[in-house]
């Protein structure tokens, strides 16, 4: 399981002492209705990608060490924007808010408890989230009521799959997705064949195999299986969940 370190690369930030409001998940919808909020997913895009709230802006980012510069260049804090922001537990949250505050921006929120607690207490009929929510544990994706989601990793890269992703003619179960077929060398591709072959003959023989172990979702421990591209830090802080 995974261990996760919130780092947001800037001086200064304590959410001990400086955050945004809190919004309790049953007034969230309310807040984020409005045109003249921002609503910011904080999370990395593997994690936006298979879901997200209605209208929220992605910042596109592969880790939260990014979300700064983002916040700097495209919110004019001398405008004042009303801004709503949202993670997955509400840790990144609290630094991502404390940090517009620390820029001046006086009014600020965030959902408190994150997503999952969204999940957990908002009726699906009234919800406003669509997709499923990505979580660092081996259940990979959880939906409304915390449900197991449909997702999956990709077991090369380590990125969530919708079952959509997974139609794709680039999905190799165990070898490759559309988002790493192209990064993958063959040399590679073909280590993971055999893995997934060593996997299948395991589970052949009433076994379990250690190449089925949940790998970190980014690549910052992918270890000796990590594709060829950069690799993304660590997104969030907490331990075997995500925040």
């Amino acid at each position: 399981l995974k261990r996760e370190i919130v780092t947001m690369g800037v001086e200064g930030i304590d959410p001990a002492h400086l955050t945004g409001t809190y919004v309790d998940p049953g007034d969230w919808n309310a807040l984020i209705s409005d045109p003249d909020v921002i609503v910011i997913d904080t999370r990395n895009d593997y994690e936006v990608a298979i879901g997200s709230f209605q209208n929220a802006v992605d910042p596109g980012i592969e880790s939260f060490g990014e979300l700064p510069d983002w916040l700097d260049a495209r919110i004019d804090m001398a405008r004042q924007p009303r801004v709503a922001m949202f993670c997955t537990g509400g840790i990144r949250c609290e630094k991502s808010t404390a940090l517009l505050k620390q820029r001046g921006v006086r009014e600020v929120y965030h959902l408190e408890g994150g997503i999952l607690k969204y999940l957990e207490q908002v009726p699906e009929e009234e919800s406003l989230w669509t997709g499923e929510c990505f979580v660092f544990d081996e259940r990979v994706a959880v939906g409304h009521g915390l449900e197991l989601g449909d997702a999956t990793l990709c077991r090369a890269c380590r990125d969530p799959l919708r079952a959509s992703d997974r139609r794709s003619p680039r999905y190799v179960e165990g070898v490759s997705c559309h988002r790493c077929h192209d990064r993958t060398t063959d040399e590679q591709k073909a280590r993971f064949a055999e893995r997934k072959r060593q996997v299948d003959l395991a589970h052949a023989r009433g076994r379990s195999h250690l190449a089925e172990t949940p790998a970190p979702a980014d690549l910052g421990e992918a270890g000796p299986e990590a594709v060829t591209p950069p690799t993304r830090s660590s997104p969030c802080g907490g331990t075997t969940t995500s925040r």
